[in-house]
């Protein structure tokens, strides 16, 4: 049965709580790994290390929330504590302590595990709502518009203004700078979680069967036995990679190509513009090319642009602007197709399951993401580390040698062209289509009336077979065992 039409007021709600995820994300993807290298004179190895084990740590705390925010009533109370933790992590995190070198990474290190701890809190259980929002297949499209027209806001805000707080003194990153990005970051953070929660006071909520008594490895076994969940999860992972090579690379791109530390924001403007002005057009993209279309369309664009911007040294800062651009139109789509396309896997899995979990699956989504991301950090300062790169305090300006510059180039624009090519190749494989959606919809409703027609049999998702759950349209029985793909192949 087809879901309401959410309102504006619910879909504006829930959008806003996007500030945090685009905040947190980009700010420390942004920064961070150069505030320990170029600020706190942090080793460029031991600096990768300190911004990937904290969400490393994720793979253990995101599923752990997921799981209890599925054995809550409302998963609204858990976007409170993050509220009550995150913003001050995050503002300790970039409080420039006075120690320098291996100190300094302790304690950043140590800070910053426990914003990603409140960070969990707060976005497993906001990433598991939509799918009990509803369960329409172009009305979650719609409503993560909004909340992708939020994060295209507030990734332009943090990406923009973080920089230009830092750099506020002059062209130099400074500690004072630092101190108060933090503190305004932190307080967009805390506006946005609080936001969130009032926001979505009104947001429906679609039953699903309970499944607390389950074990919670019995629950990630399933996360592992659903292939479609398995193949969206393999190339947004290449996606997010490639993404945070690029993001944590910008900096020392603008310092060392460009040759101003202002021109991150400028990068970044580029970069996030075309979130906004483009979203709406990949909407429509992906309902005439359906989303694995439009998500194969978004992610070449991505690659071209990253090959382009590898020639940024011969033909200049102007270049490499437009070519951001063109980056920043499929990371729009990248962005948009991401969240959507797990939406519609959370509401498969119910409709096979008949049972509450997508917070596990979207926990076991947030750490995967997460720690991709971090780990595209740690391989850009494990590069940095080879090639040579000299870190030094605020005060001190060291010049590079050419290989850490050519470093520079190649681990933000050639290595993460790889990823997105690979990406590509793995979303050929993904098939949760709108027929296919609406054809276990179809079989679900005819369950629910005793005259279940077939079988749509995935590992890890029920025992055997799931009673009522049967034929996609126009293609006879759906069978997911892992080997045999529901349309042959593709």
């Amino acid at each position: 049965m087809a879901s309401a039409e959410l309102s504006r007021s619910v879909r504006m709600g829930y959008g806003v709580g996007s500030f945090c995820a685009g905040t947190f994300s980009t700010v420390p993807g942004l920064l961070l790994l150069y505030y320990l290298t170029n600020v706190l004179a942090v080793p460029a190895v031991l600096a990768g290390f300190v911004v990937f084990l904290p969400k490393l740590w994720d793979l253990v705390i995101n599923p752990y929330v997921g799981r209890l925010s599925d054995r809550t009533a409302s998963r609204r109370p858990w976007l409170l504590a993050g509220a009550a933790t995150l913003p001050a992590a995050f503002v300790l995190t970039f409080a420039g302590p006075s120690v320098r070198g291996d100190v300094a990474a302790l304690y950043v290190g140590g800070c910053f595990f426990l914003a990603a701890t409140a960070y969990a809190l707060f976005e497993v259980p906001y990433k598991a709502m939509p799918a009990e929002m509803t369960d329409d297949y172009h009305e979650q499209s719609g409503l993560l518009t909004w909340r992708m027209a939020f994060l295209g806001m507030a990734i332009l805000l943090s990406g923009g203004l973080a920089p230009a707080l830092v750099n506020h003194q002059g062209d130099t990153a400074t500690i004072g700078g630092y101190r108060l990005m933090g503190l305004v970051i932190g307080g967009v953070l805390l506006v946005s979680m609080v936001a969130t929660y009032f926001g979505t006071a009104k947001a429906p909520r679609i039953a699903r069967a309970e499944a607390d008594r389950v074990p919670l490895r019995a629950q990630l076994a399933a996360a592992r036995g659903n292939r479609t969940f398995l193949n969206l999860l393999g190339f947004s992972c290449a996606q997010m990679l490639a993404v945070g090579m690029m993001l944590a690379g910008a900096p020392y791109f603008a310092t060392y190509v460009l040759d101003s530390t202002g021109a991150v924001t400028t990068l970044f403007l580029a970069l996030v513009g075309p979130i906004i002005i483009t979203m709406p057009v990949w909407v429509r993209l992906s309902r005439r090319m359906d989303k694995r279309g439009a998500m194969v369309l978004a992610s070449v664009l991505f690659l071209i642009g990253a090959v382009g911007l590898s020639l940024a040294p011969f033909l200049g800062a102007g270049y490499a602007y437009l070519v951001v651009v063109v980056i920043g139109v499929g990371y729009a789509g990248i962005q948009l197709l991401q969240f959507s396309m797990l939406a519609d896997t959370l509401t498969a899995d119910a409709l096979r399951s008949r049972a509450r979990r997508a917070g596990v699956f979207t926990g076991l989504w947030t750490a995967a993401e997460t720690v991709t991301f971090a780990f595209g950090a740690l391989l850009l300062g494990w590069m940095l580390g080879l090639a040579g790169f000299v870190s030094s305090d605020a005060d001190e300006v060291v010049p590079q040698s050419d290989s850490a510059i050519n470093t520079v180039v190649i681990g933000g624009t050639v290595v993460p062209a790889v990823l997105m090519a690979v990406a590509v190749c793995l979303i050929l494989r993904y098939d949760l289509t709108a027929q296919r959606l609406a054809a276990l919809h179809a079989t679900a409703a005819s369950a629910e009336m005793g005259t279940g027609t077939g079988t749509d049999t995935e590992p890890g998702t029920g025992p055997g077979t799931d009673a009522g759950t049967g034929t996609d349209a126009g293609t006879g029985s759906d069978t997911e065992t892992g080997a045999t793909p529901a349309h042959g192949g593709a």
